[in-house]
């Protein structure tokens, strides 16, 4: 999966010694913010990896892509979702600025243009018809 959008914020890198292998390991955590209409979403992800926190070397209001993988693990009887990156490649956020050139598809095309007919318009009296008087006092659904 990918997410493009501006790092709002990188967190204190975390680091400790496995204990199966006993083997130093080192992770770090950032927030993306995706823009996206009135409220833009964030998503945090991990990086795991000194090598790797080094190599992609995020910085605060950079703008990425980032490609990640997202899974789950159990603890103490609750789930945790663990969304981790293997990729970032930096780069502008892309704008719609201009809708593109040739065929428009299925969904921006007009109904009568996709086989379909048009509906007539409701009227007020069918959108909602005159209550029942039914004295089961049961719902009608």
């Amino acid at each position: 999966m990918e997410v493009t959008g501006r790092i709002i914020a990188v967190l204190p890198a975390r680091s400790g010694v496995s204990q199966r292998s006993g083997n130093n390991w080192m992770s770090q955590e950032y927030v993306i913010e995706v823009p996206g209409g009135m409220y833009p979403r964030k998503m945090v992800f991990n990086i795991f990896g000194e090598d790797r926190i080094k190599q992609f070397n995020i910085q605060p209001g950079e703008e990425l892509t980032v490609s990640f993988d997202i899974d789950a693990r159990e603890y103490n009887g609750r789930w945790f979702n663990d969304i981790r990156a293997f990729n970032i490649t930096r780069g502008s956020i892309a704008t719609p600025a201009a809708a593109p050139a040739g065929p428009a598809p299925a969904a921006a095309q007009p109904a009568a243009a996709q086989g379909f007919a048009p509906q007539p318009a409701m009227s007020q009296s069918d959108a909602f018809p005159p209550a029942q008087n039914d004295e089961s006092g049961e719902l009608p659904f």
